[in-house]
This record gives structure tokens, sequence and C-alpha cells, in this order.
């Protein structure tokens, strides 16, 4: 069974096999496990072998100890026989106002650079105003319609793929960072379609280094992501955050990128275009 689709049914000892893709996931051996559990390695043992069925407690206990997604707890819970814990609801539900609202005021604050909300498919949510102004002046926005996927939009040949500096170095560096950012560095059925779909992309490498990228910002603490425009590269890099202590699974699995000028040079240029460019939705 897929430990990203909690909706399936278990068969008998799911549990215990899921249990010890984890453990094999973390690297964490059973002794370690009932260290950081409180639980006896003899029963996580029985447990594994379909010997005990843990109670709802101890299972959380377990997957907190290997630092187990919310979405991929629920599965556990139904693998023990127990109802989902852990609410999924739509990301701009009734319920989700209060991160929504937040999230808003981050997107605001972050003007008149580009400001992201995704889900962990790298499908866009929310923006603030810059970012789709920024997009625009390389494409038209308007002719892509939504759902829109930031990947996606930076792979395409007819999206931003054209205007991006260094590419085989950039597309490899975004690669690694679906599986880096991953949450609970979780490569689902989905994330490996993602990747696939990626990779079908013209100029897009098994494996390209980041090197001659890495190389030509040597003195820099990051590695940017450069758009050509007007003959002009302009750098940026991407602050990513999360929502502390989520308690839903949409919750857990938003992400905020907020690009920032890697260089004074790129935030002058960056200010003059977007006045440049009328307002556009």
């Amino acid at each position: 069974m897929n430990p990203a689709n909690p909706t399936k049914k278990a068969p008998p000892n799911d549990l215990g096999a899921l249990l010890r893709r984890w453990r094999d996931m973390r690297g964490i051996s059973q002794l370690d496990l009932s260290f950081n559990a409180g639980v006896s390695q003899r029963h996580i043992s029985f447990i594994e072998s379909g010997r005990s069925v843990p109670s709802r407690q101890m299972l959380m206990d377990i997957a907190q100890a290997l630092d187990i997604p919310l979405r991929e707890r629920n599965t556990l819970l139904l693998a023990a026989g127990y109802a989902p814990m852990y609410a999924d609801p739509a990301w701009n539900a009734q319920e989700m106002q209060s991160v929504t609202k937040a999230l808003g005021r981050m997107l605001r604050q972050h003007e008149p650079f580009p400001a992201l909300v995704m889900d962990r498919y790298w499908n866009v949510l929310m923006t603030n105003e810059s970012a789709p102004r920024f997009f625009n002046c390389f494409i038209d926005m308007t002719a892509r319609k939504g759902p829109r996927n930031m990947l996606h939009l930076m792979f395409d040949p007819d999206g931003l793929r054209p205007f991006v500096a260094d590419w085989k170095s950039v597309a490899d560096s975004l690669i690694q960072r679906v599986y880096r950012e991953a949450v609970g560095r979780v490569i689902d059925e989905r994330t490996r379609d993602l990747v696939a779909a990626l990779r079908a992309y013209p100029d897009v490498s098994e494996g390209e280094s980041a090197d001659s990228q890495a190389g030509a910002a040597a003195a820099m603490p990051v590695i940017p992501i450069g758009f050509v425009k007007d003959g002009h590269v302009l750098r940026y890099f991407s602050m990513v955050a999360s929502v502390g202590t989520p308690q839903t699974v949409v919750a857990q699995e938003l992400r905020i990128e907020c690009m920032f000028p890697a260089d004074d040079k790129t935030e002058a240029r960056h200010l003059e275009m977007l006045d440049a460019l009328p307002l556009r939705d």
C-alpha cells in the first residue's frame, strides 16, 4: 500500500509492513525507535510482526519518533483499525481561514518582490500582486489557465524556460529541491510522476551537475536563479517557509516561497521593470 494514500483499506498486518518501511526510510533500528518512542523493543517487534496492535496513542508516539507526516499518520491509523486523526480540508476552507489570512499578510508584506503559496506538488494557490506582474515581464500569464504549477512554468519551453540563464544547472537544482523539500522527505507516486513529467521536457538531463552555476556564484552564500530580460540577467534566490505546528494535513503541506534580488543591480532593474509594466491579473 502506498503510505501517501490514507483512504485505502489496509490488508492484515499492513501496519507492520508500513512501520518497517518507515524505519528503513529513516535508517532507525528497532532499538533506537524504542528509545525515542518510549516503547519496548519487544513491543515494536510484535507490532511489526503482526502479533500486537498498538494503542492509538502508542502508534502516534511511534509516528512522532519517526517524523512521519500527518497525511501518512492517518494511513497508519487506518492500518491499525483506527479512524484518521488529522483533518484534510481544502486549503481555502473555512477552518483554514486563520492560516490563509496570515499567508495573505505575508504575501503583501513581500511587495514589490514575487511571493507565492504552493501545495506539496508546487501548484500555486496564492500570490501577491508582484508575482504575476513579474512573470508577465517574460510571458503572457493570462494565456496559461489554472491551476498553475510553478515547476511546469519553469520547465515548459513555452513558459519561462527560454528566459532562464544556465538552464541545465537550474533544471537539475530544481529537481533536487523537489526531493529535498518533499514533506517529511516522502516521495510519493504523484511526486515521482511530477519529476518524470519534468524530465520529459527537452534539455533536461538525468542528473546534470550544478557545478557550473555554483562556480559562477562562488562568492555568494546561495545559488541564484537568473532570468534574462533585455540582455540583462536578473538573479534571484528564494526563502521557503512552512506553517509551524500544523494540525491539519493541508496546513503541513503548504509552502511559502519568497523571491529576493541576489544583488543591487537586480533589485534596481526589478523595480524599473515592474514600474514599466501595467498592472495585470
